[in-house]
């Protein structure tokens, strides 16, 4: 890492991490493996007094399962400590469409969180915005609906619209794209992500920490996901080479879109902090 980069991470008040390719990686079974160092950056940042978040766009399950899910496999994170697109979507309907009813693509598990979080659920002709986040059957009848849904006006939001993520046999396809692409096909609506990296994400960081994010520090594998959410909070970016950017050649990437500091696995971060 960079000296600028070392500077600017002891005076950042708050940390943002990506989980898959930077903190853990995963087994043939799915189950989270932490990578070398990865506890004990955790542990740094908490015993400095400062705060943590683990952002990632997995929305099949709430955020305090996927905590317990990694603590249960060795890397111990707390119920709060877990941010995904269901909380920035939320936060976002509350404050840009508080009482519309909104149209669903979702797991059970996360209707019901969104349900709970007060937000009127419909699948019928009054939707004013259709929300997409990961689903496990589709319906070609209801994405139908959805779509003209969005053609009469409602808005199209998505919790991600990357094609997929790196797994253990190649890369992992993401149903929600998928479902999102095809409505947007048929509607010609542009869809309004509220994952990374999204303006909503980005306030979501900034409600969590209740901070600017210019005083947050964003680590992630990701140049188009997690750096891109760094800068347009203009906080402060760490590239870390142990996940899907192990092999980009970062001469062609353009000055805007390069990270703050490299770094070859997150454990280089313990002589920063």
């Amino acid at each position: 890492m960079g000296i600028d980069g070392a500077l600017r991470l002891t005076q950042a008040r708050g940390f943002v991490f990506d989980v898959d390719g930077t903190l853990v990686h995963r087994g043939p079974d799915f189950r989270a493996r932490p990578v070398p160092g990865a506890v004990e950056v955790l542990e740094r940042i908490r015993g400095s007094g400062r705060r943590l978040v683990l952002f990632t766009n997995g929305s099949h399950v709430p955020a305090e399962k996927i905590a317990r899910a990694l603590s249960e496999d060795g890397l111990p994170v707390a119920d709060d400590e877990v941010l995904t697109p269901v909380e920035s979507a939320i936060t976002y309907l509350r404050r840009y469409h508080s009482g519309s009813r909104v149209f669903l693509f979702a797991t059970d598990a996360i209707r019901e969180r969104i349900a709970e979080a007060g937000i009127p659920l419909t699948s019928g002709d009054d939707a004013k915005v259709v929300l997409v986040t990961h689903a496990d059957e589709i319906d070609i009848t209801v994405l139908e609906r959805a779509a003209h849904a969005v053609r009469r006006g409602a808005r199209l939001l998505t919790g991600s619209y990357v094609p997929g993520f790196a797994g253990v046999d190649g890369i992992v396809l993401s149903r929600g794209a998928m479902v999102t692409a095809a409505i947007a096909k048929v509607s010609g609506a542009r869809p309004q992500v509220v994952g990374k990296p999204s303006a909503a994400a980005v306030g979501e960081l900034r409600a969590h920490f209740k901070l600017p994010t210019q005083k947050l520090a964003v680590i992630g594998d990701d140049l188009g996901l997690d750096i891109r959410l760094g800068r347009m909070g203009a906080s402060h970016t760490v590239l870390v080479r142990s996940g899907t950017s192990g092999q980009l050649d970062l001469d062609r990437v353009p000055p805007r879109a390069q990270p703050d500091a490299v770094i070859d696995t997150v454990a280089d971060l313990l002589g920063s902090l």
